[in-house]
């Protein structure tokens, strides 16, 4: 049965803001007061470090911001060209299945993939891979059984980028984007638009823009 949610297309946003938004939708869904709803944002230049990393963090590496956030995993990079989705998602009504969550955000990506001529499939690790190259990255947090953070779409993303750290405790070589694979820019906003259907089919969902709820929240 499908049911109806909300999604919050940000455009261009700065992480904190988006960061803020975030844990202030996971409460309103905790509420029952928002439905499931699906983020998608591009962020500027920013690296993220999740609870893999312990210990102190430089301020900042080459001018670009470094943050402590609260999801699995280690260091990643966000920036123009990748494709960012936040999924606000009420696991309890889903059954508390964290792996069938993380495996249908998998599918959500490799379902848009093929609409671009591009094979995916899931590796050993929790991502997106085309052969042994990585090019969509998962990182979930669960507050209350409400997820928040999400996946990285390398669409058109600049991948030089992810030298300046170790993405998911992996080389940087081992990323890679639509642009790379296919050997032109992508159309960003077609990406966006495949990701929301094949969110919507894998997740059971019809999603409705709600611009005046991010007005009024952020």
């Amino acid at each position: 049965m499908t049911s109806e949610g909300n999604l919050l297309d940000l455009g261009l946003r700065d992480y904190m803001s988006v960061w803020d938004l975030q844990r202030k939708l996971v409460e309103l869904r905790a509420k029952k007061a928002i439905p499931d709803t699906l983020i998608l944002v591009q962020h500027p230049h920013v690296f993220t470090v999740g609870k893999g990393v312990p210990g102190d963090l430089p301020a900042e590496i080459n001018g670009v911001p470094v943050i402590r956030i609260e999801r699995g995993g280690h260091w990643t990079y966000h920036g123009p060209g990748q494709l960012v989705g936040y999924p606000i998602l009420d696991l309890d009504s889903r059954q508390r299945d964290i792996h069938g969550f993380l495996r249908n955000i998998e599918e959500t990506i490799i379902l848009t993939l093929a609409k671009f001529g591009i094979n995916a499939s899931r590796g050993d690790q929790t991502g997106v891979w085309i052969q042994k190259k990585k090019i969509g990255s998962i990182g979930a947090a669960i507050r209350n059984w409400i997820s928040f953070h999400g996946f990285a779409l390398n669409v058109n993303t600049e991948l030089t980028y992810f030298a300046y750290i170790e993405p998911c405790e992996m080389p940087a070589s081992t990323m890679t984007s639509m642009k790379a694979i296919l050997g032109k820019q992508v159309d960003f906003d077609a990406a966006k638009q495949q990701i929301r259907k094949s969110f919507e089919k894998v997740f059971n969902l019809e999603l409705k823009e709600q611009q005046p709820l991010v007005n009024h929240i952020m």
